[in-house]
């Protein structure tokens, strides 16, 4: 990776993405890609070139591509899935149609391509503890059908016209730094906000509800790990599982409260994010990724809410 393109770069994995790509690649060219009214701020602005890039427009990306000679693609531009579920075609629309996009641009100017896949590609029917590499994905939710396309799609361009395209499945990712926009995961990062705020937070997800969660650091670190492994080493493309730690939110509060005792918490269950929940893996086999790429998570539990509440603290207080 030398010129690189982040389709997305504002979001929550895109800010920070973005900024680590700029820091770590030697001599490289990060573009920050971004749609009007999302535009880059502060040092994302400062500290290298932007360009609008809207997936639904193809002409647009490949004169990004070609201006600045670009030969990986981050494509982060997606509609989470509790937001997906209100506004179905337009996830279609940006997750398929801006996804095709990209891997022509891809295919005639021969760019490697990461477009993630989530945890939301599994469904109630995938085995949900130790959820295997390969194994039955039938999702329920207009943004677990677009995952699974998404990584039918980027294999399909990679078997039929050599297009380097690779992915991981993302669990719910938690971070201080930008609030997440809509996700079924979303209330992990909340309920620190709450904390460090002392405020009660209301949680809208049942107890018992266990799902993969990982700390930003590892998931930017899986990011940027995968497109730089040897090619000849993966078995495997799109999508891996890649995991770091699971928990429902008992578990999360009662981690919160050894640090923050008077953190309260009551339930008011949204039933849009708790189908959508109940129907993901709890825990994901990641063998094939440290396997074939080496992943290994930075963070555990613990380690998470430790740095997670200094940061907070440090921003908020």
């Amino acid at each position: 990776m030398k010129n690189i393109l982040v389709i997305g770069s504002t979001g929550q994995i895109g800010s920070e993405l973005t900024m680590k790509l700029r820091r770590e690649i030697p001599g490289s060219t990060v573009v920050a890609g971004y749609i009007p009214g999302a535009e880059p701020k502060g040092e994302l602005l400062k500290s290298g070139p932007s360009e609008v890039a809207d997936v639904r427009d193809g002409q647009g990306l490949a004169d990004i591509v070609a201006r600045y000679d670009i030969d990986t693609v981050y494509n982060l531009a997606a509609l989470l899935s509790a937001v997906a579920e209100r506004k179905p075609l337009m996830a279609w629309d940006i997750q398929m149609n801006g996804l095709i996009n990209i891997l022509e641009v891809a295919r005639e100017r021969r760019c490697a391509v990461f477009t993630p896949s989530s945890i939301g590609s599994f469904g109630p029917s995938t085995p949900h503890k130790g959820t295997p590499q390969d194994t039955i994905q039938r999702p329920r939710s207009m943004y677990g059908v677009t995952k699974v396309a998404t990584e039918l799609l980027s294999d399909y361009y990679f078997f039929k016209y050599g297009v380097d395209t690779r992915a991981v499945r993302f669990p719910g990712l938690i971070s201080h730094v930008t609030l997440p926009g809509g996700g079924t995961t979303d209330y992990a990062v909340e309920i620190f906000y709450s904390a460090v705020c002392g405020e009660e937070f209301v949680c809208p997800i049942a107890a018992g509800t266990f799902m993969d969660m990982m700390y930003m650091p590892d998931a930017l670190k899986a990011a940027v790990d995968i497109m730089q492994a040897d090619p000849s080493r993966l078995v495997h493309r799109n999508a891996f599982n890649v995991a770091s730690m699971s928990f429902d939110p008992e578990i999360i509060s009662a981690a919160i409260r050894k640090r923050i005792p008077s953190l309260k918490m009551r339930y008011e269950i949204d039933p849009v994010r708790q189908a959508i929940a109940d129907s993901w893996p709890d825990s994901m086999d990641d063998s094939c990724a440290r396997a074939e790429w080496d992943w290994k998570p930075s963070y555990d539990l613990d380690a998470m809410v430790d740095d997670m509440i200094a940061n907070l603290r440090r921003k908020l207080l």
